[in-house]
């Protein structure tokens, strides 16, 4: 495993729409492993492929400190509430705000190994998974805040 560097706000990659991915291979699994260590070095809880300048749709969470989610292209099945919260994020440091996110989500997504997986998230969960989302589709926390904290 390895540390990437974070992408950062004003780097194209950020606002392009991510590939799918089509091979599960060991290359996958390394590029996991390696966004799951950048993620907890920067004291992250999330991270997407583009922000290690991977235009992949793959991504990241972990909001308890164990329960560690691979997502690899990743489909919203449901979204259900509404909360208002802060976020921040790794590309855009500095920078926080209030963001409403839904405060159920169900979301199909496949691991590593290519295993589908269906995850039933909610409160901060469901505030990672939508977060690490869009940057798959080149939609940053800023674009969607509303109010700067």
């Amino acid at each position: 495993m390895a540390t990437r560097g974070i992408v950062k706000l004003g780097e194209n990659i950020l606002r392009e729409r991510s590939r799918e991915v089509t091979v599960f291979d060991g290359r996958l699994s390394d590029l996991i492993d390696d966004m799951f260590e950048t993620m907890f070095k920067e004291d992250g809880v999330g991270l997407a492929a583009p922000q290690v300048g991977i235009l992949k749709r793959i991504c990241v969470v972990c909001v308890d400190g164990m329960t560690r989610y691979e997502l690899v292209n990743p489909t919203v099945v449901k979204a259900s509430g509404a909360q208002i919260g802060p976020e921040g994020c790794l590309s855009v440091p500095g920078r926080h705000g209030k963001v409403e996110r839904p405060k159920k989500l169900t979301v199909k997504a496949f691991d590593r190994h290519g295993k589908e997986h269906i995850y039933h998230v909610t409160d901060m969960e469901a505030v990672a998974f939508c977060h690490e989302m869009d940057h798959l589709d080149g939609i940053l926390f800023i674009d969607k805040i509303t109010e700067e904290i």
